[in-house]
Formats: structure tokens, sequence, C-alpha cells
């Protein structure tokens, strides 16, 4: 037996559950119990402790909360025990805790080893854990994308390692692409852009701005608008301070100054607080001496001139039209500057635009080139890939009560009529998208002589179960991880298939841990561990509501299931007789 990975797991207050720990075992688990008890809830449990959607629709009404706690046992050199590591998470002895709550209202939080993470963390460390597989999964096989995706992943580096390398290639030829187009199709607004580039940057240089000019032509109009009225003023206030020669009987501030200067400096010398303040009405005669000066200078270099008033204003007229055309931010000339400077840099940009359009045409066709080679050898790889992929699956049908089954895969082209919008491959014009130019889809024949046929079409659900149950057995073979999650994987199957079934599963669980929540005996039979989901009576399942069935107990939820009535002698023999029959064919 291995060491399970998931150990316990418990839920509450998510959907029905209202309380309840799901204790798993190594090797086959098996869930079973009545329809609505909560078994897919199992399921959903498990898919938010790694990280799945959180739905608050899901958590149980009444609840704040829902929570998922989960113990996981983990070889301390695991990649996921060292990336849980890095996060700050803490293991002890090789156990790893881990939770997720779902509010009401929507919010979700995650803690792995006692620390807060990120919620992406939990599906990290879900890669190399837990593969999870519902019916959802199920009719996702259905899609062409997604049998192209598995056969990718079951091809490996193979495939891989060209994928990356094409996937890198179409991302820039779809960058190149889209500017070739930008140029062409945007061509006459482009040039109607560059025509209004030239035409402003032909107005700025004709008037030929310097930085700071307005602001000092607004100075000087604004000075020679009133040089009478501030000549007036500075003759007016010179008087003041230093006389009116033409009134020699006034009084001006210069005289009376001095004559307070004279009277202090001729006792000065009995007091050194007086001396002091002699000083200082020294220093404002000789303040206001040198303004009076600059006054009288002022007055007489002041120059009315209308006709440099004329000039100002049309200079100041001829920077207002280009600061209302190219001021984007009411900064004036600076800001008209700066708009030249980046439209001469556009301008630039835009003449250089058909040398551009050159260059990245010989880019894009060097591109369609290199994808055309990367594409054949997608196809080559998946080809050989698919042979070896769909004879595994074929083995593992004639396992599941498909004897004579056969599933092979298609892997095409398509032609397109206009070589430009396709790639060449193999000397054929043919459709491409981000992961190569191949159709790649899945056939099932199901008896000899039959026609193969898309899954999606040519099987049933039985037969589409049964499919991916062996798909995924093969991938446990060449991608294995240590636990395997399937909800009713054996949907539409009864019978002798639903036992070989069980029968496959059990041998699955012999190299991992398997849990699968299934309605049919034949199935929970083979399992070594059997636990049923149970309903109170208010429709919550408690703590106690998840039991594990060993000997008589595991009879009647057999019987249960067989004929719905635990006591019925029949159904007791049957389910007797498939335990026998279960132990004998492991």
């Amino acid at each position: 037996m291995v060491v399970p990975v998931l150990e316990e797991m418990r839920i509450r207050s998510l959907g029905v559950i209202d309380d309840a720990v799901v204790e798993l075992s190594p090797g086959f688990t098996a869930v079973t119990g009545e329809t609505g008890a909560g078994k897919t809830m199992v399921v959903t449990s498990l898919g938010l402790l790694l990280g799945g959607r959180a739905d608050p629709a899901l958590v149980r009404v009444g609840a704040k909360a829902a929570v998922v706690e989960g113990r996981l046992a983990l070889d301390g050199r695991s990649p996921a025990a060292v990336r849980a590591e890095e996060a700050g998470a803490e293991l002890d002895d090789g156990t790893l805790l881990v939770s997720r709550t779902v509010s009401a209202e929507g919010r979700s939080r995650a803690h792995v080893g006692g620390r807060s993470v990120p919620v992406g963390l939990l599906g990290e460390l879900a890669d190399d854990l837990v593969a999870v597989h519902g019916q959802t999964d199920q009719q996702g096989l259905l899609r062409p994308a997604r049998q192209r995706q598995a056969l990718d992943r079951y091809a490996g580096a193979a495939v891989s390692a060209p994928l990356a390398k094409y996937a890198d290639a179409y991302r820039r030829l779809r960058a190149v692409t889209a500017e070739l187009a930008e140029l062409t199709t945007r061509a006459r607004e482009r040039a109607q852009e560059a025509d209004l580039l030239r035409f402003g940057l032909d107005e700025v240089a004709a008037t030929e701005p310097l930085p700071g000019e307005d602001a000092e032509l607004a100075a000087e109009a604004e000075r020679l608008g009133h040089a009478e009225s501030l000549a007036s003023a500075a003759t007016a206030a010179h008087a003041a301070l230093a006389g009116n020669p033409e009134d020699p009987e006034g009084v001006d501030a210069a005289t009376l100054v001095a004559g307070a200067h004279r009277a202090l400096e001729s006792v000065r010398s009995h007091d050194p607080a007086l001396a002091a303040l002699a000083d200082r009405i020294g220093e404002i005669g000789i303040l206001l001496s040198d303004v009076a000066g600059e006054l009288a200078g002022y007055a007489s270099d002041l120059d009315a001139d209308p006709r440099r008033l004329a000039a100002v204003e049309d200079r100041r007229a001829a920077l207002t039209h280009l600061t209302r055309k190219y001021d984007e931010s009411g900064e004036g000339i600076t800001a008209v500057l700066a708009w030249a400077e980046r439209g001469a840099a556009r301008l630039a940009e835009l003449d250089g635009d058909d040398d551009r359009i050159g260059e990245l045409t010989a880019e894009r066709d060097a591109l369609r080139a290199e994808l055309g080679d990367l594409a054949q050898a997608l196809t080559d790889a998946r080809t050989e890939a698919a042979q070896r992929f769909a004879e595994a699956v074929t083995a593992e049908l004639a396992e599941l009560a498909m004897p004579h089954a056969r599933v092979t895969f298609s892997i095409r082209q398509t032609e397109v009529a206009d070589a430009a919008s396709g790639i060449d491959v193999g000397g054929r014009a043919v459709t491409y998208g981000p992961h190569g130019a191949d159709d790649v889809e899945l056939l099932l024949t199901p008896h000899p002589g039959a026609q193969p046929r898309p899954i999606a079409k040519g099987a049933s659900g039985g037969e589409l179960s049964r499919v991916m149950l062996a798909v995924e057995v093969v991938f446990a073979g060449s991608d294995p991880v240590p636990t395997y999650l399937f909800d009713e994987v054996d949907a539409g199957v009864g019978g002798k298939a639903a036992v070989e079934v069980g029968r496959r599963l059990a041998r699955l669980a012999q190299s991992a841990q398997v849990v699968v929540v299934t309605h049919l005996p034949q199935v929970a039979a083979f399992a070594d561990r059997h636990l049923v989901v149970e309903k109170t009576h208010d429709g919550a399942v408690t703590r106690s509501g998840v039991q594990a069935m060993e000997g008589e107990a595991r009879v009647r939820e057999l019987s249960r299931m067989l004929a719905g009535q635990e006591d019925s002698e029949l159904a007791r023999a049957h389910a007797e007789e498939l335990l026998a029959a279960a132990r004998a064919g492991r």
C-alpha cells in the first residue's frame, strides 16, 4: 500500500453538509450514499482545498462561511513540500495542514501550514498532488481542444518543446501583423496627421518664440502702456524725498532727516544709546539719497515710445496665436516649444512609416515561414505520440469490457484558398492558431466493421465514461500524481462493464491513492475502504454522517445500492457475492 497524500478532510457549512469529517486511507476509497446526501460535495470540497473557484452560493444557508480543512502527508523533498515551505508554511513530521474559507459574501482565504497564502498557491500544490475528474471533465473530453491537450500532455517534451517555440513565434507574428495592419489601414489618417504637424511646426518655426518671451513682453507692454503715469509718479516721489527745484520753500524728507541727524550728532558723545540712533538716522539719509537718485534715473530713462509699444503688442499677438493652438497645459510659450519638440519626433516617426512597412512585411514573411516549419514539427510529434497514446488507451479499454473497441486519433489540417491567410505546411496553405495547424480529434471504433467516429458522436454515456477512465489510467503511467479523485466516472456503466471499471480502479490504487464517488455497487465492492454519506432528518450531514462501512454494515450498504433494500436476502447474497468476487479478482 502507498502512503496516502490526502489523509483527512473536514467540511463545514458547505452545501447540505453541516459538519463532516472524511477520513481517507491508502489504496481505493469508495464514497457512496443516497442521491442528494452530499457525495459530490466531497469532490467540491477537495476542489476548494486545491485552489478551485469559490462560489458563495455553496455556503450553507444561515452560515457565515464554508470551511474545508485537509491534512496531507508529504515527502519533505517533494516539489509540493518545497513550494509550501518557500511560501512560509511549516510541515509537522511530514504532515501539511491546508484550509480554505469561503464567506457568504464571496471572500475567500487560504492557509497552508499555518500561514495565510494566496489562493493561487493551492492550485500550484494541486498540480503535483491530485488529479480531480468530475462529470464536467468527462463532457470536456468531447471537445477537440481538450483532446488535443490530452494528446500534447501524453507526448510530453516531444510536443512541448516545439510548441513553446511555435507559441513564441505566433505571438511575435500577431504583434507584427497588428502593427503592419495599423500602418497600412490608417495610412490616410496618418498622412493627415503628418500634414497638420508640418503646418504647426512651420508656424512655430516662422515665429521663432524664445523660452519665457511671452512673460517678458507682457511686463514690457504693461510698462510702456502706463509710461506717463509711471514718470509722473517717479518725479513726485523724487521731489518728496530730495526736494523740488521749482519750490525752494518746500520741505523734503532728505532735509528733515539731515536736520534730525545733526541734532543728535551734537550730543552723541554723552549717551551710547543716542549715538546708535544717530547712526541709524544717518543710514536712513543715505538710503533716501540712493532711492531719490534711482527715481530720478527711472523718470529720465522711461521711454514712452508708441512705436515700441505697437511692436511689442504685435509680437505678443503672434505668440498668443501659437499658445491658443499648441499650448495644451496653460504654460504659455514653454508649452508651445514642448509641443514642437514632441511634434517633430512624431513627424519623423510618421515620415518613416514607408520604411517601417517594408521592415514589418519582411519580418512577417519570415515569421510565417518559421511557423510553417514549427507547425510541421508539431504535426510529426503529435502523429507519433497519437499512435502510442491510442494503442495504450485501446489496451485499457479491453480491460474495461470493451475488448473489440479501438481508439485512434485524426490529425489533419484545413487548407485555405487564400495563401495569405494561412501558413505553408508541407507545401499546402493551411489555417493555423496558437497551438499549431492541427485539428486533433479522438475517434472511437466500438466494434469491428464499424466506422471510426468522433467520441462526441459515436460513444454512448457508458463508453465515454470508460474512455475517460482509460485515458486517465494511461496518464497515470506516463505522468502520475499521488492521488486521483473521480466523481461518478462510472456514469452510464452497468453490469459486467461496471465490474471491470471497479477492477481497473483497484489496480490503479496499487500505485496511487484513488477516491471514487459512485452509485455502482460493482465499483464500490472493489474498494479498500468504503465511506457512506448519510443525511440527518433536517437535511444536513453531521460529523457522524460520514461513516466507514465494514463487515455487516458494508454488506447492508451494497444491498441498498443493489436493490434499495438493506434487508433483502437476495440483495445481501448478491452483495456478499460481489465482495467475494472483488477480493478474488484483484
